[in-house]
């Protein structure tokens, strides 16, 4: 067996495998994900709580049986050489192989200036791919490649419920997985980042660790103003935890964008990737293994773009045409407001391809960029089998938004960035939001209580908020209750 990861819940998967009559020799996680495919095959993989990347060799069925997490929070590459299946955590392994000749993924690259990632199942390099998230793989000794979803997110929203409830619920089932990630051999610090995820993940760490240390990191023309460090410094005193943090300099920035980018393995379009270059390095001088607040966005209708579907149903009785008519004319007169009115003609699926919308290249822009573009198809056709399924499910259209992002811009942007930059400082990132239990909690809010239809809206049903204490009020106030709208907001 080849295992990258942490299993969490090791030790209930360890009773269950010994009360039906299995023998473990080590308390190593490892040994119990081995056994639990031996007692129960593919179906050990429902049982997982964790991140991981694995392979195992099962000689009775002269198989290789190969495997991703739910949400893909680990990497696995792999392709097919002179009838050899290798495979990787990371792309330049690959690459050492004497049978691979590199060669470049024309298409990868056409689609990457849309995306500002590698979007495709294939990497940047021709014939070397990506295992899916919740996917397994099995490579028979005739060279057959079976490629299976294990898992799908469903969701069960439970729209009687109240707000206070719902809060006391997703509270529960946080504190449950972070206790769950606090679980190591060695000393688990935080990330801190001042938002709100990583803000209440590190609360809810200072619980059950009450020495654990925070790690912040913030940029040079920032200090001794109110940035991210400030404001990190000012909640690890209220919580009475150690906060570590420093401000990157320009020049430093600079600097480590080369190691950055090797490190990477593929081109990314995320500069965020390099601050987390920085706190992973002052993270790893003091402890091994760290939590960090990825996939909160996600699961909770994060990002302030899930509003647009709210806000363009208030033009939904009008006619498509004359929408596309007002956008062209506000276009023409150079005037704000012609966005608004495209989407408001469309549906999500027309537009919404993942966060890059709006800030990479339109396929005209792409088209005109590369000497030689190959034509590829727009963005949107890349995701448009996710939007089939979700609209399967019959999902709203923020809720099929979430869906796109969990599939498309969780693994292709914020998952890889944070695993490769940790991975660059041997350090464990560790992201308690992405666990199954928690998605299961998000998975049954109504619409109303993830996403309101403005950031600033304090309704009936406002979306979730989180109190600070006093103490960290801004300009006077007694306190800052932020709608979960603004959960992305740093």
């Amino acid at each position: 067996m080849v295992f990258n990861g942490e299993i969490y819940n090791y030790r209930e998967i360890a009773a269950a495998l010994v009360a039906e009559g299995w023998e473990l020799s080590t308390a190593s996680d490892t040994e119990v994900l081995l056994t639990a495919y031996i007692a129960w095959g593919e179906a050990a993989l429902e049982k997982l709580r964790g991140m991981f990347a694995f392979a195992i060799w099962d000689r009775p069925h002269n198989v290789l049986f190969c495997a991703r997490d739910y949400f893909g929070i680990k990497p696995f590459y792999y392709t097919i050489q002179n009838d050899q299946f290798i495979f990787a955590s990371e792309i330049k392994a690959i690459l050492e192989h004497p049978a691979y000749e590199r060669e470049l993924n024309r298409e990868a690259l056409e689609q990457y200036l849309s995306f500002q990632f590698s979007a495709l199942p294939e990497t940047f390099f021709k014939g070397i791919f990506k295992l899916p998230p919740a996917h397994s793989l099995t490579v028979h000794r005739n060279g057959t490649i079976e490629l299976k979803r294990y898992w799908e997110p469903s969701f069960n929203e439970e729209k009687d419920r109240p707000l206070d409830e719902a809060a006391r619920a997703i509270d529960e089932a946080m504190a449950e997985s972070v206790q769950y990630h606090n679980v190591a051999d060695v000393e688990v610090g935080s990330f801190l980042s001042s938002g709100i995820d990583s803000s209440y993940m590190a609360a809810r760490l200072a619980k059950v660790n009450p020495d654990v240390q925070t790690f912040t990191v913030g940029f040079a023309e920032y200090e001794g103003e109110r940035d991210e460090v400030s404001w990190a410094r000012e909640l690890a005193g209220i919580l009475d935890i150690k906060n570590t943090s420093k401000h990157i300099s320009q020049q430093e920035y600079w600097d480590a964008l080369p190691f950055v980018q090797w490190h990477m393995d593929e081109p990314s379009g995320d500069p965020s990737a390099v601050a987390l270059y920085f706190v992973d390095q002052l993270a790893a001088q003091q402890v091994k293994a760290v939590l960090s607040g990825e996939g909160a966005d996600e699961f909770f209708g994060g990002y302030k773009i899930y509003q647009a579907p709210l806000a363009s149903s208030k033009l939904s009785g009008l006619p498509a045409p004359l929408l596309r008519a007002g956008a062209s004319l506000l276009k023409a007169l150079n005037l704000r407001g012609a966005n608004y009115l495209e989407r408001a003609s469309e549906t999500v699926a027309d537009w919404y391809y993942t966060n890059a919308n709006g800030v990479a290249f339109t396929v005209e822009e792409r088209e005109r960029v590369l000497k030689a573009p190959l034509h590829c198809p727009a963005p949107q056709t890349v995701v448009a089998n996710v939007y089939n399924e979700a609209a399967s499910k019959h999902l709203d259209h923020p809720t099929q938004m979430q869906y796109v992002d969990l599939f498309c811009w969780l693994v292709g942007d914020i998952l890889l960035k944070t695993d490769k930059m940790a991975m660059a400082h041997s350090l464990e990132s560790r992201v308690p939001f992405l666990d199954k239990k928690m998605f299961e909690m998000a998975a049954t809010l109504p619409l109303d209580q993830r996403v309101t239809p403005r950031a600033n809206e304090s309704g009936p049903t406002p979306g979730f908020h989180v109190r600070y204490p006093a103490k960290l009020g801004a300009k006077g106030e007694a306190g800052i209750s932020r709608p979960h709208g603004q959960l992305a907001a740093r």
